[in-house]
């Protein structure tokens, strides 16, 4: 018979937390540059399908344009930044205490699969194109997995620690 080291398991559920704890911190802080970084996506393109480098120069102009005429608009991708930043402190719990923190990786779960209705639903409504909402459901999609590989091992972890190995 196998017998699932505790140790081992630990350090399984622990990198997939500070996975998502990394992607989400990335998200964070990448989101307060926005005209930047599309500026340089729109800039190197060139090597993209012709819709994809359309959509790109679009919303590049789109947040350029807002950000000479409106800057204060772009206080609401802050709040987007700041939100993703805070998500990812919130999952330091679980990182440090697996056990008592279990029901932050079933959020993340459970918040991993409401990305897809959000893109399917406010996508058409706010005239995103199909193959964008893929990209968005995207991050649903993978993040679901070391999250669900962390639950897992969370579980795996209450039983052992129940049975006192």
């Amino acid at each position: 018979m196998h017998t699932i080291n505790y140790e081992h398991l630990m350090r399984r559920t622990r990198l997939c937390i500070g996975i998502v704890i990394f992607g989400l911190f990335i998200s964070g802080v990448t989101a307060f540059p926005l005209e930047t970084e599309l500026k340089w996506m729109a800039n190197q393109s060139n090597d993209l399908p012709q819709y994809v480098q359309h959509w790109l120069d679009t919303v590049y102009g789109a947040i350029k344009t807002s950000n000479n005429t409106y800057p204060f608009l772009s206080y609401g991708t802050d709040w987007l930044a700041f939100a993703h930043v805070m998500l990812a402190v919130l999952f330091i719990g679980p990182w440090l205490k697996p056990l008592q923190n279990i029901w932050v990786v079933q959020f993340g779960m459970i918040a991993c699969v409401m990305i897809l209705p959000l893109a399917f639903i406010m996508g058409p409504i706010r005239g995103i194109p199909i193959f964008w909402s893929l990209v968005d459901c995207s991050f649903g999609v993978l993040g679901i997995i070391p999250l669900y590989i962390a639950y897992d091992g969370i579980k795996k972890l209450a039983v052992l620690n129940r049975r006192g190995l």
